[in-house]
């Protein structure tokens, strides 16, 4: 796929979300594309080799949540693996701050190389597991925004994403088709960890795909002893 056929391909898929990029930014896109591509055969970076279900599976389904950013600065994106939804994010949102944090540094050791070629600017790759990070007072309760297209229940993602987010902040999590019941288990976790469900939105793409853009915002602070460490927050969610 030429950069052309690209460009044409991403365009297309992203009308109607009101996301206007320029041309270079559009090679920043390609570019990251290949280089995660490239790299995906020495290491397991992503699961989706074919260029059409990466544009729509990883940069649109990333770039769904780019509106709830407007008027924060500063966005932490939590277990980003290959880089996503961070990277598509920061593409377009390049006079905010970013940090990137995952547990595997090797998928991290392939967005350091690619944002420096690239030339990303303003952005932060930390090799961590959201609950040491969660700790360090210079990270704690600072962000304005935390994101997470995580795959664990709601409950272990609020206790991951919430203590990083200031009071006025929100929390961004990116759900498949089955979160209701998961929303109802974890009212209990909400109230102890400080957030409120601001918004729920359900948006169909690629005709067939589904994503739930659940915000919530913080409204107090997060007790201390959140998250838990030794994996409880996976092996015991709060209930």
């Amino acid at each position: 796929m030429n950069f052309e056929e690209f460009s044409k391909i991403f365009l297309k898929e992203l009308v109607g979300n009101d996301i206007i990029i320029e041309k270079n930014i559009i090679k920043k896109f390609y570019d990251y594309m290949n280089g995660i591509l490239e790299w995906n055969e020495k290491i397991n970076v992503t699961s989706i080799t074919d260029k059409k279900m990466f544009i729509v599976k990883h940069y649109v389904d990333s770039l769904l949540v780019n509106k709830y950013l407007q008027g924060f600065d500063k966005i932490i994106d939590i277990g980003t693996g290959g880089g996503f939804p961070g990277i598509p994010l920061k593409l377009i949102n390049e006079n905010k701050e970013f940090t990137l944090i995952d547990s595997v540094n090797k998928k991290l050791n392939v967005i350091r190389a690619l944002s420096e070629k690239i030339e990303i600017k303003n952005l932060e790759i930390i090799h961590t597991r959201a609950e040491d990070l969660a700790k360090n007072i210079k990270y704690r309760e600072m962000y304005d925004v935390a994101i997470t297209r995580a795959v664990s229940n709601f409950s272990t993602i609020l206790e991951y994403m919430l203590p990083f987010v200031r009071i006025g902040g929100i929390a961004i999590c990116m759900k498949g088709p089955n979160y209701k019941e998961e929303l109802e288990i974890a009212q209990n976790a909400l109230e102890i960890l400080g957030g409120k469900i601001q918004k729920i939105e359900t948006l169909n793409f690629e005709g067939k795909l589904e994503r739930n853009i659940i915000i919530v915002e913080k409204i107090k602070k997060t007790p201390q002893k959140y998250p838990r460490g030794q994996g409880k927050p996976l092996k015991e969610p709060i209930k």
